[in-house]
């Protein structure tokens, strides 16, 4: 839960706990998965951790091209991170994890 409240995320935090306190498997231990846990709590995010980082990794594609117009390489990988996107919106949304 401390690490959680200053915003790190759910991968990272199995990272906190693998390296500084010796847990090599949340579940083994619990029974359950990390984010299972933090739902239960009413502590998880509001969308998924891998939708959110791919959000913020074509953001920073977007930022690149305003000031590179001309990156021809940095426009097909936007395309690509989007479409992704989009395919992980619409798996999330008929697992009903998004509205």
């Amino acid at each position: 839960k401390q690490w959680y409240q200053r915003r790190v995320a759910i991968t990272a935090g199995g990272v906190i706990l693998r390296d500084s306190h010796g847990v090599a498997q949340v579940k083994a231990i619990t029974g359950t998965k990390i984010l299972r846990i933090l739902k239960a709590k009413g502590l998880s995010s509001k969308i998924p951790e891998d939708l959110y980082h791919l959000i913020k990794k074509a953001v920073a594609i977007r930022k690149h091209l305003e000031k590179n117009r001309q990156d021809k390489d940095s426009k097909y990988r936007l395309i690509l991170v989007e479409s992704r996107i989009h395919k992980l919106a619409r798996y999330y949304k008929t697992k009903t994890v998004l509205p």
